[in-house]
């Protein structure tokens, strides 16, 4: 496992982290036994970036991090969000920040996660939507220094909102936050765009997340696949956005054999080769998962004629998770 570092916070961090939205619910049938194995794997495999958030299964994603924690906290560093009050994705422009992100909902929802982590700290607290209207309104972010002036919480982040690499620009140069956590894959490159200049710019770390497109891009999600019942991407993998996605994923899976590798492990290096990720965060429920996306972090990054190669794989197809208003 290789390590970079996170922005200007000072911690290295593991290239490959572990993010844990499929093990709090809503990916088909909960397995905590596996999944703890998972987590116990990660941190075998080196792993030390754990990113999990109130809003998974309610807060079960946390209890499970913190259950395999308990007794050595120091093994890696965790990050969590905090949910918009309204219960709403993505927060939108001109949405009031006393009905998104009050001081007081951001300090209550802090004390939740700690209960749930059985940690003394976070590492870092990121507000779960954004809308570049809250550079202004800052509340949220007096909360967090209330909260790190308390030692509860070290750094502070922002996730973007999904398939937004552009409102959070502004906060990445405004200098108020550590980290953004951002969609950036083969078929989502717009991050390059402006996000990831800014962000190597302002020294702001970079968590990347949904590496895979959901698993369009481990080649496992094509036309006919049956989704495991409770797993939330029966509605946002369609049979006709499978059919789009299809002759995209074969001759990107024609790439990566002609690379000697999986669609997969692709995917993972396209990510860890732009200098301003410091670490990437894909979904892993099993131990096999953890071993398989862990040996992606090797040094080993793709050639500069096979990156402009999959700049041309671009796919931006605008989808959006089921319960997200347009943006």
């Amino acid at each position: 496992m290789r390590y970079r570092m996170l922005g200007r916070t000072g911690q290295l961090v593991s290239e490959i982290g572990m993010g844990t939205w499929s093990i709090g619910g809503g990916w088909g049938p909960n397995n905590d036994a596996e999944a703890i194995a998972a987590l116990e794997t990660a941190l075998e495999q080196g792993i030390t970036f754990i990113d999990t958030a109130l809003g998974y299964g309610s807060g079960h994603a946390e209890e499970l991090v913190g259950r395999v924690l308990k007794g050595k906290r120091e093994r890696a560093v965790v990050a969590t969000k905090i949910p918009p009050q309204t219960g709403r994705w993505p927060v939108m422009p001109g949405e009031p920040l006393e009905s998104a992100f009050s001081a007081e909902w951001v300090i209550r929802c802090t004390e939740e996660s700690l209960r749930n982590l059985q940690m003394d700290y976070i590492d870092v607290q990121q507000l779960h939507a954004w809308t570049p209207d809250y550079v202004q309104q800052t509340a949220w972010l007096e909360a967090l220094y209330k909260l790190r002036e308390q030692g509860k919480v070290r750094f502070f982040g922002v996730s973007a909102n999904d398939w937004d690499p552009f409102g959070v620009v502004s906060l990445v140069e405004s200098g108020l936050i550590d980290t953004i956590q951002v969609i950036y894959n083969i078929f989502e490159q717009r991050p390059q765009h402006s996000l990831l200049p800014a962000a190597l710019r302002h020294n702001v770390g970079i968590i990347v997340r949904v590496p895979f497109e959901e698993g369009l891009l481990t080649g496992t999600l094509k036309p006919g696949h049956q989704f495991a019942e409770g797993d939330w991407r029966s509605g946002w993998a369609t049979p006709e956005r499978l059919t789009q996605a299809l002759p995209r994923v074969e001759a990107l899976e024609r790439i990566a054999a002609r690379e000697g590798m999986s669609l997969s492990e692709l995917a993972l290096r396209w990510i860890l080769s732009h200098p301003a990720v410091s670490t990437v965060i894909p979904g892993m429920r099993t131990r096999r998962y953890v071993a398989v996306n862990a040996a992606a972090s090797d040094g080993v990054l793709l050639s500069a004629a096979t990156l402009e190669e999959l700049r041309a794989h671009a796919f931006t197809h605008g989808w959006k998770y089921p319960w997200a208003a347009d943006l």
